[in-house]
């Protein structure tokens, strides 16, 4: 396991976090193109953080 990129997965669950709550805050603003961008990191970040997570923990 490379602390590395352990490190950098968690610093990216943490960004796909702060995405979350940009989401649910631009939701009840009904600012769209935000919600679009805010969603759009939310998936990709949390997607990346969770996979990188699961394969440094269970690889075989």
């Amino acid at each position: 396991m490379e602390v590395g990129e352990f490190v950098f997965a968690i610093m990216m669950l943490v960004v796909a976090v702060l995405s979350g709550f940009a989401l649910v805050r631009e939701i009840k603003t009904r600012n769209f193109f935000a919600v679009l961008f805010a969603g759009a990191s939310l998936g990709l970040f949390g997607w990346y953080s969770i996979m990188t997570i699961y394969s440094q923990l269970f690889a075989g």
